[in-house]
C-alpha cells in the first residue's frame, strides 16, 4: 500500500471566507462595470478558478470585463489582507481534524480556486501550512473539476490514486475527484447540498469534522 494522502479543499472545507470573497466579489463587478452579483449564486461558485467563475456569474459579459473583475477581485483581497480585514477562519475542529490526520501518518493536500498566494497566506496564518506536502491551486492549474490539480498533489505525495481521498464541500470537488480516480468525500459545512455532492459522485457525506474522521478511518 502507497503513503495515504488526503486532499482537502480550502474555502467552505477547511476555512469559511464567504464573507470576504462576496466582498470582494462585489467590488469586482463594481470595477468591471458588471451589475452587482447575487451572492446566493458567489458562495455556488465558491472553488472554481476566477474567470471560470465570474463566467458563470456573468455570462453575458465581454470577455474583457471578466478579466477586469478577475483582477479587480485578486486586489480586492490583496487589500482586505494588507488591512487586516480578511476574514476566514477555520471552521470548528478542522485543526484538530488535520493534525490528528497528520499524528496518524497522513499526507495532507490541499487542491484550491485560491492563488498561490492567497493560499499560503490563509494556511501560514493558522499555522497548519507546514502539516501540507502539497499544495495545488488554480494559478498553476485548469479550473476544477479538471483532475490536474490531484494529480499533482499525488505526484508530490508519491500516492497512488487508490491511497488517496479528496475532500470538499462542492460538486466540483467530488466530479474533480471522479476525473481523477480517487474517493470522494463530502463535507455538508461549505456551499452546496448533500443531495448535490452525492450526485455528483460522494461516497458519504460528513456532517462534522469528527464524523470525517470516522470515514477516513
Amino acid at each position: 500500500m502507497g503513503a495515504k494522502l488526503a486532499v482537502f479543499d480550502c474555502d467552505g472545507t477547511l476555512v469559511d471566507g464567504q464573507a470576504s470573497i462576496c466582498e470582494a466579489m462585489d467590488i469586482a463587478f463594481a470595477e468591471a462595470d458588471l451589475p452587482a452579483p447575487d451572492h446566493h449564486q458567489v458562495r455556488r461558485i465558491v472553488g472554481l478558478s476566477l474567470p471560470q467563475a465570474m463566467r458563470m456569474l456573468a455570462p453575458e459579459a465581454a470577455h474583457a470585463q471578466h478579466m477586469a473583475a478577475v483582477d479587480a477581485y485578486k486586489q480586492a483581497f490583496r487589500t482586505s489582507r494588507m488591512e487586516g480585514r480578511l476574514e476566514e477562519p477555520l471552521f470548528p475542529a478542522i485543526r484538530d481534524l488535520v493534525e490528528e490526520l497528520h499524528s496518524a501518518g497522513w499526507k495532507l493536500a490541499v487542491a484550491t480556486g485560491k492563488s498561490d498566494r492567497g493560499l499560503a497566506s490563509c494556511l501560514a496564518a493558522h499555522g497548519i501550512i507546514d502539516l501540507f506536502v502539497s499544495l495545488q491551486t488554480a494559478d498553476r492549474h485548469p479550473s476544477k473539476p479538471h483532475p490536474a490539480m490531484l494529480q499533482a498533489a499525488l505526484a508530490d505525495a508519491l500516492a497512488q490514486p487508490q491511497d488517496a481521498v479528496m475532500i470538499g464541500d462542492t460538486s466540483f470537488d467530488m466530479e474533480m475527484a471522479q476525473a481523477a480516480g480517487v474517493r470522494a468525500l463530502g463535507v455538508d459545512w461549505g456551499y452546496h447540498t448533500t443531495a448535490e455532492l452525492l450526485g455528483a459522485g460522494a461516497e458519504a457525506v460528513a456532517t462534522s469534522p469528527q464524523h470525517l474522521a470516522q470515514l477516513l478511518a
